[in-house]
């Protein structure tokens, strides 16, 4: 028989640590790109949460790729300050007005800012 309460307090820590290493990611210094196209600085971070995730995921699993690559772009394109550079209303500027290879580009280095390489996890 298993103690209910000492099975509550293990779970509870383990969200708690889950939650702490995700803050700590989200919470860390900006990554950065300057896009030569635009003349503009690109702020975003390493991770981004699962809710903005999955509404990109959706997308694409619906065939939308183009519109999952905007919703990368201004979901998670950001200033110097962590603000959003965009807003949910420019998507159909996105769609019909801005180069499309320059969102490709900076949807691609936004969508990979986390990908470790090998290498990096045999060092951590």
């Amino acid at each position: 028989m298993t103690n209910t309460t000492t099975d509550k307090k293990q779970t509870l820590s383990a969200l708690e640590a889950a939650k702490a290493h995700y803050k700590q990611k989200v919470g860390g210094e900006l990554m950065h790109y300057y896009c030569d196209e635009w003349g503009i600085d690109i702020y975003y971070r390493a991770t981004a949460s699962l809710a903005i995730e999955n509404r990109i995921m959706a997308l694409q699993q619906q065939g939308k790729t183009a519109e999952a690559l905007v919703e990368s772009v201004i979901s998670k394109a950001m200033d110097k300050d962590g603000n959003l550079l965009f807003k949910s209303t420019d998507r159909a500027s996105f769609l019909h007005e801005v180069d499309p290879q320059v969102i490709i580009a900076i949807a691609t280095k936004l969508n990979n800012a986390n990908n470790d390489t090998v290498e990096d996890i045999v060092k951590n």
